[in-house]
């Protein structure tokens, strides 16, 4: 049976999304549920298949398919073809006849087309909408002009960006009865500036709501509480236009004379709506949320009559999901039925998680303050997991379920949050987190110091013994004092001891040879859940000894020390183990260099056939020893390598291979980072002298030793972190391994999708029998829908990073603008420099020419080759001891991070000045 060319609203339900489009959909779903919606019907996709399937779109649509999102002119011109395509496209006279006799009065004519309105795209305002069309023909004119619309310029390129296949994308046309409207606007069922749920943000004109959607009106602004009806905000506009009907068709814009801003500006009076039609748009608002179970953008009307309309509602897909505890795969089961997919997109549709504990949560992103952007796979959520139960058992709280990690845990969006509320709600944590992080995380430590004087987190826990017992029970247990003052009277002795405990924990990391896919994932499960997290501790104390010793020498000085100049001692850090890293691979592109042809080589080959070649082992000897000798120490290393579902660099070096290429364009000698380097940790020796001096007497030897120990210890920092991603690496191994049996056995398309599957799945899945039964989804399917939601999730341009449970961005309140232009953040590496900007958001393939100021997101260890030839780093994450701070400080690179937006308001090609003394980056030419 053909599908149907016209249906009514009350025909349409959410399952018919192919066939009407996100808005008709929607329209279908509001009147089912009895919500006030204008009758209408929808003419089908069916019909717009029809018409476009001659239209000679195949050509276009090849074409773009191959062009990138980022050729704003080739895209608009593909655009602009396929328009003329459609347009010019006949329509069969059955389609024609059917439109024709949905002309009933004057109608709104809308586009819906199958990618808009969705969940995680809402394609809000992309294609077109005629208001007000009476007649026959000016409906089918109309509809016409809708299906041209899907080829708009903004329609366009919002799929290229969004990822969205052009040729999958159909149109379905809304004719809906026209409201003559006296008011119209929008509502927003959630802050969406805030994130906070529950408030309602109205923006309300005169006329019909155009005015309001375009933004060509400046509307009346209410926020209203939507538990309590209270109206908490009103700001009043001038309302200067209105567009209205016209009595043949059509509509018009109507300016309003000016407001005396002395006659009652501001007072109730002046609103174009009543507070209790607000306190009535805030109950349909709550009505409509409560029946899609997710905060929504809405359109409303409000009649001559008084009577309100609800014309539209979608999903906000702008906010950030609340962080949710329990885990993706908890309830149901990956058995016979189906199973909660989770995962990187989950968060929003349906009521959240309940958090722990009473009132309202505050929630910190784990993933940010470890430089890292992108969702975790489920299965690296499932590693924290563990770990967390680990570390939890440490501070003496045990853990049910170590699978399901500690209660803190949380995950929204595939970023891993920690709930701590309790930590901010004791007298000792709310001092002691934020200072830790100003020097890890400096704009999270402002962000959660904003929160202390608000009485939802006022202090509960105003004892300072139970903390203090517990961290005397800590140190004792793993004898951190002991190790501390040994690092501090034999530092050699404390490098040997840091060397055997690495040793140890990676001559445990592999299971035993022969073992199943279940022992290896009970391997696994022991060795996250208890292995590496005790070690931690017994490696740390010899760095919190070299910090301790920074800070006492900066209370001996005092005021002798000039600003920056203790960063100074912290340059050219031996004992670095990523520094190291950094170092190596510098000297196989030295010795690369030396040979031209295997230089010529690299420079002028693309660096994915370079990666086959080096597989295949035909690189030139001096590459293919150079690469293989790094790798065999560092291959457990890579950039997002926290999340052990990300390929190591010994699996895939194109990273590796890409920054050696880039190495080899740096010609300037004095530029050569082991120059710099040793410069650098001249400058310390020197700095060293001059304050020792400078102090004199007693108080300057002591400030000699403890600055000694300093460069002696710091640089061990490292080393916890690196000892982790030592033992992920191995785990992430074992797991592959799990994933080549469950590929075998047809339940897996390949080994690495293993990582799409929490902990859980995974020993779930190696009980079912192969090919998987009749378990729906499949944990093939499972896994490509989660591979979807991660996709979706690597577009998110922001990432909070405190959240509160009521979805408030605390963040988002009350941002200060710029001074004087300039993007302000946390000194991190002393210097200015002025040079051209480069944003990466990702380093994969990134290159950077030699000098130009690296713009990032964040970083972490798998980031900092770039640094050697960067002229200095803009960061929109870390603080003053973060990884990207440390080894710009150690390459001698000015460095200001935690700057909010800088790979918004910097672009590739600006130059830009980065002064890493006061934290300012000051644009100097704008680039259009």
């Amino acid at each position: 049976m053909p599908d149907p060319l016209i249906l009514t609203f009350d025909d349409i339900g959410a399952e018919m999304l192919p066939l009407v489009g996100g808005k008709a959909a929607n329209l279908g779903v509001l009147t089912t549920a009895g919500l006030p919606v204008p009758p209408g019907l929808c003419v089908t996709t069916e019909a717009y298949r029809r018409v476009t399937e001659r239209a000679g779109l195949e050509d276009v649509l090849a074409a773009l398919a191959t062009t990138s999102a980022g050729d704003v002119p080739a895209l608009n011109a593909l655009a602009a073809k396929a328009r003329e395509l459609v347009l010019a496209a006949p329509v069969p006279d059955d389609i024609a006849s059917a439109v024709r006799d949905s002309a009933t009065g004057p109608v709104a004519v809308r586009s819906s087309a199958t990618a808009e309105d969705l969940p995680d795209a809402s394609f809000a305002g992309q294609q077109d909408t005629y208001l007000n069309v009476i007649g026959a023909d000016a409906v089918l004119d109309a509809v016409r002009r809708c299906w041209a619309s899907l080829w708009t310029d903004r329609a366009v390129a919002y799929r290229a960006a969004n990822g969205i296949d052009h040729g999958a994308v159909r149109l379905a046309v809304v004719v809906q009865e026209m409201i003559q409207s006296e008011v119209a606007g929008v509502m927003f069922t959630a802050n969406p500036v805030t994130g906070r749920r529950r408030e309602a943000v109205i923006d309300a004109g005169p006329g019909l709501g155009e005015a309001v959607v375009s933004g060509a009106v400046n509307p009346d602004h209410f926020v209203v509480d939507t538990a309590t009806g209270e109206i908490t905000e009103r700001r009043l506009g001038d309302k200067r236009l209105a567009v209205r009907s016209l009595p043949g068709g059509g509509v018009e814009h109507v300016e309003a004379p000016p407001v005396n801003p002395a006659s009652r500006a501001g007072s109730a009076e002046d609103a174009c709506v009543t507070d209790a039609q607000v306190r009535a748009l805030a109950e349909l608002g709550d009505r409509v949320e409560r029946h899609y179970g997710a905060p929504q953008d809405t359109e409303w009307a409000i009649d001559a009559d008084g009577v309100l309309w609800l014309t539209q509602s979608r999903p906000i897909t702008t906010l950030y999901p609340i962080p949710r505890h329990a885990e993706p795969s908890a309830s149901p089961p990956l058995v016979a039925g189906r199973a909660n997919t989770g995962g990187a997109g989950a968060g929003e549709g349906g009521a959240p998680d309940e958090p722990p504990g009473e009132g309202t949560r505050i929630y910190f992103c784990f993933s940010l303050a470890q430089g890292l952007y992108r969702p975790i796979t489920p299965m690296g959520m499932s590693a924290f997991r563990l770990l967390s139960s680990s570390a939890m058992e440490i501070v003496g709280i045990p853990v049910t379920d170590r699978v399901a990690g500690a209660p803190v845990v949380a995950e929204s969006g595939g970023r891993l949050f920690f709930d701590i509320t309790g930590f901010m709600r004791g007298r000792v944590g709310r001092v002691a987190f934020p200072r830790l992080l100003d020097v890890m995380e400096a704009r999270s430590a402002k962000v959660l110091r904003g929160l202390l004087d608000d009485p939802r987190f006022s202090v509960i826990q105003p004892s300072l013994r139970p903390p203090l017992r517990r961290a005397v029970r800590i140190a004792s247990r793993f004898r951190a004092p002991r190790r501390a003052v040994k690092a501090l009277l034999n530092p050699a002795a404390a490098h040997r001891d840091v060397e055997l405990l690495n040793a140890r924990l990676r001559g445990g990391l592999s299971a035993p040879e022969g073992s199943t896919p279940i022992q290896r994932l009970d391997h696994v499960e022991r060795v996250l859940s208890r292995q590496i997290f005790p070690l931690l501790p017994t490696i740390a104390p010899a760095a919190v000894a070299g910090f301790a010793m920074l800070g006492l020498a900066a209370k001996a000085l005092g005021e002798r020390a000039r600003p920056g100049e203790l960063q100074t001692v912290l340059r050219g850090l031996p004992h670095n183990v990523t520094t190291e890293m950094d170092l190596a691979l510098w000297r196989v592109a030295v010795r690369v260099r030396e040979d031209r042809e295997a230089t010529s080589l690299l420079l002028g080959t693309p660096v994915a056939e370079l990666t086959e070649r080096f597989r295949a082992g035909s690189l030139p000897g001096v590459v293919q020893k150079g690469l293989a000798d790094f790798l065999a120490v560092y291959g457990v290393r890579a950039v997002a390598e926290i999340d052990l579902g990300l390929p190591r660099w010994s699996e895939d070096p194109t990273h590796i291979i890409g920054v050696l290429a880039n190495y080899l364009r740096l010609e300037d000698p004095a530029l050569a980072p082991d120059a710099l380097f040793a410069t650098g940790a001249a400058e310390a020796a020197l700095m060293i002298k001059t304050l020792s001096g400078r102090a004199g007497g007693l108080r300057g030897r002591f400030v000699r030793f403890a600055l000694g120990r300093t460069r002696a210890l710091a640089g061990l920092r490292e080393m916890p972190k690196y000892a982790l991603i030592t033992a992920l690496a191995a785990m992430r191994a074992e797991l592959l391994a799990v994933g080549v049996e469950l590929a075998a056995r047809g339940l897996l398309a390949d080994a690495d999708d293993v990582f799409f599957l929490t902990f859980r799945e995974a020993r779930q899945a190696l009980d079912l029998p192969s090919s998987g039964g009749a378990t729906r989804p499949t944990p093939a399917e499972l896994v490509a829908r989660r591979r979807e939601e991660a996709a979706r999730e690597l577009r998110r341009r922001h990432v909070p990073r405190v959240l509160l449970s009521d979805g408030t961005e605390p963040e988002a309140v009350g941002v200060p603008a710029p001074v004087d232009g300039a993007l302000t953040g946390t000194p991190a590496s002393a210097g200015t420099v002025t040079g051209v900007a480069r944003v990466v958001l990702d380093p994969v393939g990134a290159h950077l020419e030699p000098g130009e100021i690296l713009v990032c997101p964040s970083t972490d260890p798998g980031w900092t080759p770039l640094f050697l030839t960067a002229g200095g780093l803009v960061m929109e994450m870390g603080g003053a001891n973060s990884h990207g701070a440390v080894v710009a400080r150690e390459y001698g690179i000015p460095a200001v991070v935690g700057v909010r937006g800088a790979t918004e308001h910097i672009v590739t090609g600006q130059e830009i000045t980065v002064d890493g003394a006061s934290g300012a980056v000051l644009a100097i030419v704008t680039v259009t």
